[in-house]
């Protein structure tokens, strides 16, 4: 099987051997990694990573507010996946969704002060957990190589350019 396809050929690029390996490496670890941090969010604060990022995004916005649709791609979710998650936060009181003024088909959720006392109390537990399983293994220079390939996934997998979301300051840091 070739590695590479020529021009106008439909042969697939099949994975060379060792892409077939770092694939199957970079999607377990992946999977343990999320596994791992969605797992300790459940237990310790009974919502899912995905929640969680939900009461984060709103968090960071002005007014602790965000379109729907806003929502919706900052969390790198589809539309109906954040609508049912935001209802389930509001069942809680964490989130509460209002109409917006200027469009009469859109919706804004908002964080209430509960909702930002709920995402307090995880975020230490949460935090801990990242650092334990990711960035307490890894070096300054390989947190540096993990920024730049997960930026390039990103784009690659989004389609569009990495748009600097998270200044770094690893570049600060001194080598070690």
């Amino acid at each position: 099987m070739s590695t590479s396809a020529a021009a106008g050929s439909t042969e697939p690029r099949w994975l060379s051997a060792d892409e077939q390996c770092t694939w199957r490496n970079f999607l377990t670890a992946w999977q343990w990694l999320f596994a791992s941090v969605d797992g300790q969010l459940q237990r310790d604060a009974g919502i899912p990573l995905a929640y969680y990022e939900i009461l984060v995004r709103l968090s960071e916005a002005p007014g602790r507010a965000l379109r729907m649709t806003q929502l919706a791609a900052a969390s790198a979710s589809s539309k109906s996946r954040v609508s049912h998650a935001v209802a389930r936060l509001e069942e809680r009181g964490w989130v509460h969704r209002t109409d917006c003024p200027t469009d009469r088909r859109g919706q804004i959720a908002q964080l209430t002060d509960a909702g930002f006392a709920a995402l307090s109390a995880a975020a230490p537990g949460h935090v801990e957990q990242v650092r334990r399983v990711l960035l307490d293994s890894l070096s300054a220079e390989q947190l540096r190589q993990l920024a730049g390939i997960s930026d390039a996934i990103l784009a690659a997998a989004s389609g569009t350019p990495a748009d600097g979301e998270c200044p770094s300051t690893l570049d600060d840091t001194p080598a070690s």
